[in-house]
């Protein structure tokens, strides 16, 4: 027995056969359709004779073998609609406008005989048409007979039922028309009368519930109804144009159905109306699965289930919105979409039993939606105590988070939606490839239900505040365990540190309106945090929210204490102190990075805090200097040791300024002593560095402000030492032979002496003739002009024995 390959392999195999008879298929179409055209030219032209064993004329062959000719740009059949459409319509056309405009000059026994003669003979020669085979010519003659028809029953209203009532009788004539059409249709086997009879089909019952005035319930039941038609005429019909009218008539009365019917439930005021109401809701629903039932399309099928669903749930919390108070009418509506998760263990088809699933999902989300409202609140509502802190302790959690809106209404009720759906999640992630993503989203939920839970139960102030921080502890609590059994920070533990993060500030912010509570929060949120902070991979998150607890617990400290906000700046500089001891125990850990930015963060704090006092500014810039240097001993940190010198320098510089000195020298020389000296260590270790690199901004640092300060000092002193000093760096620079001294004690010590000697030039030049100085500077121009050369060899050579100083 020959072996089957495995179904797979025979499944490609199979697809690749068939792809290969498509692609012969279409060759040999394109082959016919030239045969074809050969044939037609060849009959059309005159054939010369051809010589016995010469090639078919049907193989074109020699020079212009390829030479093929012109098609027709439009076919025959094309050509043969066009004019059938084209004539059907103009004589609908004249028939309306005889109708309708020369209909007053007959009589009643002519204008009978003038439309049945012309709806006889319009309906009547199909039949002879048929019989000759001309089937595209007896379509538009049919077209024709059919607008003569409904021509037919507008007039036989006019005349015959004048008094009846319009919409009625547009009822009854539309179903009339739609029983003609579909019989002559079926007899003479036509293609255009059927979907034309299942169009007008739709019509009748919503005419007749508008034309005897019934009430918005029946003529949500005549919409019902004719969706239900139309849907099982859809499911029926073999001709596709049939089906595809049936769908969108059903489509269409069932849609607008459904919403009266939803509109009509939801807004009864009494438990009879609603009843009904979700009567026909039932009745949409059945239509819906019987639809997915038979319909072949997965897809259509699973929207049809998912739209019952909806419909059941809808009907039933129409029902309970008038039977039960309002905070319940949510729940129970969530208890019916949850019911409909049964329908995964019975035997419908699986993509009935997935829509119905789609529809419980759509229900459970739109009950999470009406709770987020509350939970948005509680979580927000907390930041308007930080406008006025320490303004009395409230009653309740309720109070204290809703101070200047009104709660949500049904708020009572949220804590329990929240939970149901969390557990409907876990209990469905058991299940299913997606359980992380699902047990994260569980999670969510659930802690949004414990969080609102105070606010909801309206608990007393204290207990709210111990109930949130028990969801702190908790939230920590999972992260650290789910981090224990992976062997990592899972997505599970990433979402419970966050919601713990999340949680901490919406405590700390509701803890505001006591003082007590302020810093016995602010304590137990610095050491739960501080506690989970051991953690290897959850530091990195729990560290830097324990420094910045610990902060705000410095700052409550202070003013609970009474200090200035300066002198609470000394106490916020500890959390920088730790964070220094902290990065230098994780060094190399991912924790490290995010505690030295919570470290800095607070640093950033203290100096805000003690910009008012220059003295405690100066202190604290030279104690954040101090951590920094420390941090500067790691070798990774080896950078910071740059921002502890420029905090040290900045610490100087305000003491100076907070002491009235003005001397600019008092504020350079700081920076140019230490510059100097790096510059010089530098360079004895690596005898490459240029001068500039080594000494040019500690010289500079000091020259240039003095120079500023000199050019507009009246007195003797500064000059002289200035210029003293600059002798000094011009002679060292040139005794070692190094540009950057050389170059900036030499500029600074000729304009020192232009400076001295300006006044004496000005009284030199007062002196002197009107024509002198231009009679001087052209001897001078005429001197340059003589000797430009000779200036030139001596600028190079002055150039080049300065590019041999290092």
């Amino acid at each position: 027995m020959t072996n089957l390959p495995p179904p797979a392999e025979e499944l490609r195999i199979l697809d690749a056969e068939l792809r290969q008879l498509d692609v012969r298929r279409a060759v040999l179409l394109r082959r016919r359709a030239w045969l074809i055209h050969t044939l037609r030219t060849t009959a059309a032209a005159p054939q010369p004779a051809q010589a016995p064993g010469a090639p078919p004329a049907a193989w074109p062959t020699g020079p212009g073998a390829g030479v093929v000719a012109r098609r027709p740009e439009a076919s025959a059949p094309g050509v043969q609609n066009v004019l059938l459409v084209l004539g059907g319509v103009l004589l609908t056309v004249a028939a309306i406008a005889f109708t309708l405009l020369s209909w007053g000059h007959l009589g009643i026994a002519g204008r009978a005989l003038v439309l049945g003669a012309l709806t006889v003979a319009a309906l009547g020669t199909p039949v002879a048409l048929l019989r000759r085979g001309l089937r595209s010519t007896a379509e538009a003659v049919s077209g024709l007979g059919m607008a003569l028809t409904v021509l037919d029953a507008y007039a036989l209203h006019e005349v015959a039922f004048t008094g009846t009532d319009g919409v009625g009788y547009t009822a009854a004539a539309s179903a009339v028309l739609a029983a003609l059409w579909a019989a002559y249709g079926v007899r003479l086997g036509l293609f255009h009368p059927l979907p034309l009879a299942v169009a007008t089909a739709h019509l009748p019952l919503p005419l007749w519930a508008v034309a005897v005035g019934a009430g918005p319930y029946t003529l949500t039941a005549a919409l019902l109804a004719t969706a239900a038609g139309g849907t099982a005429v859809a499911l029926r019909a073999g001709p596709e144009p049939v089906r595809v009218v049936a769908v969108v008539g059903a489509l269409g009365t069932g849609a607008v159905g459904v919403l009266s019917a939803g509109w009509l439930c939801w807004s009864a005021s009494d438990p009879g109306p609603a009843a009904r109401a979700a009567a026909l809701l039932v009745v949409a629903a059945a239509v819906a699965l019987v639809a997915g039932r038979f319909v072949p399309n997965r897809e259509v099928a699973m929207g049809a289930a998912a739209t019952a669903g909806l419909c059941l749930v809808a009907g039933a919390g129409g029902m309970l919105r008038v039977s039960v108070p309002g905070e319940w009418t949510v729940p129970g509506c969530l208890v019916c979409a949850i019911a409909l998760l049964a329908a995964e263990r019975t035997r419908l088809p699986r993509p009935l039993r997935q829509g119905l699933v789609c529809a419980s999902a759509a229900v459970q989300g739109l009950a999470v939606l009406w709770a987020v409202p509350l939970v948005a609140g509680s979580l927000l509502g907390p930041a308007a105590r930080a406008a006025t802190p320490w303004s009395g302790a409230p009653g309740s959690v309720r109070d204290a988070v809703f101070t200047d809106v009104p709660p949500p209404p049904y708020a009572s009720t949220v804590p329990l939606v929240l939970t149901v759906v969390a557990g409907v999640l876990v209990t469905a992630g058991r299940r299913t490839r997606r359980r992380p993503a699902v047990m994260v989203v569980a999670l969510v939920l659930g802690w949004a239900a414990v969080f609102v839970l105070p606010v909801a139960l309206q608990l007393p102030y204290t207990a709210g505040l111990v109930a949130q921080a028990a969801v702190v502890a908790a939230a920590l609590g999972l992260a650290v365990r789910a981090e224990r059994a992976d062997e990592g920070l899972s997505p599970l533990a990433l979402t419970a540190l966050l919601l713990a993060l999340v949680t901490s500030v919406g405590l700390a912010l509701l803890s505001l309106a006591s003082e007590a509570a302020t810093i016995g929060v602010l304590v137990t949120l610095t050491v739960l945090f501080g506690a989970a902070g051991r953690r290897p991979r959850a530091a990195a998150f729990t560290a830097p929210a324990a420094l910045g607890h610990a902060t705000a617990l410095a700052c409550a400290v202070g003013a609970s204490a009474g200090f200035a906000p300066q002198h609470t700046a000394l106490l916020v500089l500890v959390v920088p102190a730790l964070a220094a001891l902290v990065a230098s125990r994780t060094g190399g850990s991912p924790a490290t990075v995010p505690v030295e930015v919570a470290g800095g963060a607070a640093a950033l704090l203290a100096l805000a805090l003690a910009v008012p006092d220059p003295p405690m500014l100066a202190l604290v810039l030279s104690l954040s200097g101090v951590v920094a240097a420390a941090s500067a001993l790691r070798p990774e940190r080896r950078a910071a040791g740059w921002a502890a010198a420029a905090l040290f320098l900045l610490a100087a510089w305000v003491r100076l300024a907070a002491w009235d000195v003005g001397t600019p020298e008092a504020y350079t020389l700081p920076v140019t002593g230490p510059a100097l000296a790096v510059g010089f260590l530098r360079r004895r270790r690596d005898t490459a560095v240029s001068s500039w690199t080594a000494y040019g901004a500690g010289l500079a640092a000091t020259l240039v402000p003095s120079l500023l300060a000199a050019w507009d000092d009246q007195h003797w002193l500064r000059p002289l030492l200035l210029g003293a000093a600059a002798l000094a760096v011009t002679l060292t620079g040139a005794r070692q032979r190094l540009q950057a001294p050389l170059v900036l004690g030499a500029g600074v010590l000729a304009l020192v002496a232009l400076h001295e000697l300006a006044p004496y030039l000005t009284q030199v030049v007062g002196a002197l003739p009107r024509w002198a100085p231009p009679a001087l500077a052209g001897l001078v121009l005429l001197v340059l002009g003589a000797t430009y050369e000779q200036r030139l060899r001596d600028a190079r050579r002055l150039r080049e024995a300065l590019g041999r100083l290092h």
